[in-house]
């Protein structure tokens, strides 16, 4: 089995100069949590994941450490500071990154394969030791995609091959 028997060929994309917002829209439009960044002439510059965006309104470190004893301070006591005012940080980061480019999030080092690749090498890829390659775009010689197998195309896959 290859690739291209697995690989669904009608792919939804952004663009790297999309902005958070746009791609906020497809992720609420479709059922995907990630797609691939493509450039004007459809070659893959990166995927974008709903983790990529959620990323960016992650509350900076609300820490707080506090030397004890005299200098030098050889221990801290450390303490979880959460203000009152935490709540709004969601909305205000929201605004101040709803215009942030795709190419600014996305992730560039994107494992991709060719329709001619083999089963197992997806199969290598989606069950891999990086949990974060949920999908592999599958492109032509040129680093055009053509499709794009998620892990649940192989289960389906090898589900109708057994039942058949």
């Amino acid at each position: 089995m290859q690739a291209r028997e697995l690989m669904e060929s009608d792919v939804k994309t952004v663009a790297p100069d999309d902005d958070v917002a746009d791609a906020f829209k497809k992720f609420a439009r479709y059922p995907f949590s990630g797609f691939p960044v493509v450039d004007e002439e459809d070659r893959v510059v990166g995927v974008v994941t709903e983790s990529d965006l959620v990323d960016l309104f992650e509350p900076d470190d609300e820490t707080l450490w506090i030397p004890i004893g005299l200098p030098p301070f050889v221990d801290t006591l450390t303490y979880q500071v959460k203000a009152p005012w935490a709540d709004l940080d969601l909305g205000v980061d929201m605004v101040r990154n709803a215009d942030r480019l795709i190419s600014d999030v996305m992730s560039t080092d994107v494992a991709t394969v060719t329709p001619d690749t083999d089963v197992d090498e997806v199969l290598d890829l989606l069950s891999g030791d990086d949990p974060n390659i949920n999908r592999v775009p599958v492109v032509d010689d040129d680093g055009r995609l053509v499709g794009i197998i998620a892990r649940q195309d192989v289960i389906r896959a090898f589900r109708d091959k057994r039942l058949a």
